[in-house]
């Protein structure tokens, strides 16, 4: 189980020659212990090779048979990494009957309901939680995790980005150290902190990191702030045409948001054409419109971009990614309406952040006229 859940967090850094080795001992080992085990590592392999929804299907038995499983309970995210909505609420609701099963005093498993709970919005829940489960086992990384979702809702600004810095200081090395930072950079977007997130965008991302690094430097451009550090528009579009670099909806999506931060209208222009005559429909009908208004923005005409994002409404969850994360593409339809002068509309998609976040002075730049915008297109 060791090697296989080794397989489990490093796996994407190794070939597939590896891995497949890997697994392969993983699987021959397990068969000579029990069917849980060798279950186990078959999850292991579907999840690791992206086949998340027989990793999910897979899971559904396995938890039928092995009730509140702890290390099944890693490959949860499959059921989110499906990138279906039906998919993602029945891994909540098999997260919620598991952690019932487990109960209160079992701390990985009240991190995932934590987890849970943040992506439905219940983000008070899942900051007790959290609470609850780092009170259990202080060094808890998916506990931390879920509160730094939690936090983002609630909008605690510099107190959370104090916690995960203390947190990390006990293990700077933590597996969750880059994503912690970006999170914590967030918090520093949110009370208007804008050195301070640049700081962690430019010392803590490395440059592999190019969804995290765009998505905070796309925050920083819509609230009139200077990037920090960016991904050069050459690597940007080296991914994308890579083996499989457009095999994954959200994977995607972040490299366009690295192309609008480096205002590469032409290249997202091309992106959006090849989205939409992608066979998929979560391509073709959602991803594609999101691409075409980052172009529009980048070309000076958020109008159109206010057309293509509205139309889509609740559509953008086939996105993939988690609230936190899609959160950005209301953020745009925001400036972009405050761009075209409708800054009541814009007031109002964002009204709900208003009444529960502490702080939110990135809002309030959100909902601020630019100067050198003009108020309507001609």
């Amino acid at each position: 189980m060791a090697r296989a859940l080794l397989s489990l967090v490093a796996g994407d850094r190794w070939d597939e020659a590896t891995l497949k080795k890997q697994l392969v001992i993983a699987h021959r080992d397990a068969l000579a212990v029990g069917e849980r085990e060798a279950s186990l590592v078959y999850g292991v392999f579907l999840h690791t090779h992206r086949q998340y929804r027989l990793t999910a299907d897979h899971l559904v038995g396995h938890f039928a048979r092995w009730p509140a499983d702890e290390l099944a309970g890693h490959m949860l995210g499959a059921f989110s990494a499906c990138g279906d909505s039906v998919y993602r609420a029945r891994g909540e609701e098999l997260t919620e009957q598991q952690a019932a099963v487990a109960g209160p005093d079992s701390w990985p498993w009240t991190n995932w309901l934590a987890a849970a709970r943040a992506e439905q919005g219940r983000a008070r829940e899942a900051y007790e939680l959290a609470e609850h489960a780092l009170q259990l086992f202080p060094r808890s990384g998916v506990a931390v995790h879920a509160l730094a979702h939690a936090a983002h809702e609630l909008g605690t600004g510099a107190a959370c980005a104090g916690f995960l810095d203390q947190w990390l200081r006990t293990d700077p090395q933590a597996e969750q150290s880059r994503h912690l930072n970006w999170h914590a950079a967030l918090q520093s977007l949110a009370c208007g902190d804008f050195p301070d997130a640049r700081r962690r965008a430019d010392t803590a991302l490395a440059g592999t990191d190019v969804g995290m690094r765009a998505a905070t430097n796309w925050r920083l451009l819509l609230v009139g702030q200077s990037p920090a550090g960016r991904s050069a528009p050459e690597r940007i579009r080296a991914l994308l045409a890579a083996p499989g670099g457009t095999a994954e909806i959200f994977h995607t999506f972040n490299l366009a948001l690295a192309l609008a931060v480096e205002a590469a209208t032409d290249d997202l222009h091309a992106l959006a054409r090849r989205t939409a005559a992608d066979e998929r429909p979560d391509y073709r009908e959602v991803l594609a419109p999101v691409v075409r208004a980052l172009a529009e923005i980048t070309a000076g005409r958020p109008r159109a971009a206010v057309d293509l994002l509205t139309g889509l409404g609740q559509e953008t969850e086939r996105i993939g990614g988690v609230r936190v994360e899609r959160e950005i593409i209301q953020d745009t339809l925001a400036r972009a309406l405050v761009d075209t002068g409708e800054h009541a509309r814009a007031a109002q998609l964002l009204h709900h952040r208003h009444a529960t976040r502490r702080h939110h002075t990135y809002e309030d730049l959100l909902l601020t006229p630019r100067p050198n915008i003009p108020a309507q297109e001609s």
